[in-house]
């Protein structure tokens, strides 16, 4: 070997830098090495309860959330616990219970209008190619977590209790037919 082969050899090893300084995480791995969930959530709503008792007051957590994943699969859950986060786990158990089905026509949309009351919340939804999401507050939400992308939703009740107002709008796109393939 000549001087400057050697010297150059030398130099390039000095500068790399140490296996996996800046290491990239996976497809769907999350940085603690989690795998990521399938579903999409958003939280309707986080209450905290108050029970007064002996020497004070005591707190929990009520969470209602959406979960869905975009392709047809939405449901609503409610969890209680001692903080937030056993309140969202418990949530989304209980969501997934909850989960129904709907199918989706090719323009993104729904097969026909659909109305619902579910408690005080009345809901109507209907069709609306080429228009994209036209709906407000948990309607929304549940619609964009279902994956329809074209419709329009309306809250026709005076009530504003948001969960009462996703179940409505559950209950209206469970009650869209089911297609089974014969295949």
């Amino acid at each position: 070997m000549t001087e400057q082969q050697e010297i150059k050899k030398t130099a390039d090893s000095a500068i790399k830098p140490p296996k996996n300084i800046f290491r990239r995480h996976g497809r769907g791995q999350t940085r603690d090495g989690r795998v990521k969930s399938e579903f999409d959530q958003k939280t309707l709503e986080v209450r905290r309860v108050t029970r007064v008792v002996a020497g004070g007051k005591r707190f929990n957590f009520s969470v209602a959330l959406v979960l869905g994943n975009r392709k047809g699969s939405v449901g609503i859950g409610t969890g209680k616990g001692a903080d937030t986060a056993l309140a969202i786990d418990k949530a989304t158990r209980n969501a997934k219970k909850n989960m129904i089905k709907i199918n989706i026509t090719k323009t993104g949309s729904i097969a026909h209008r659909l109305e619902a009351k579910y408690s005080s919340a009345i809901v109507m939804l209907q069709p609306s190619p080429g228009r994209g999401i036209i709906a407000g507050s948990a309607v929304r939400t549940v619609i964009e977590l279902a994956g329809i992308k074209n419709i329009v939703g309306k809250i026709f009740s005076g009530s504003k209790n948001k969960l009462n107002i996703a179940r409505a709008t559950i209950k209206a796109l469970s009650e869209l037919p089911i297609i089974v393939d014969k295949s």
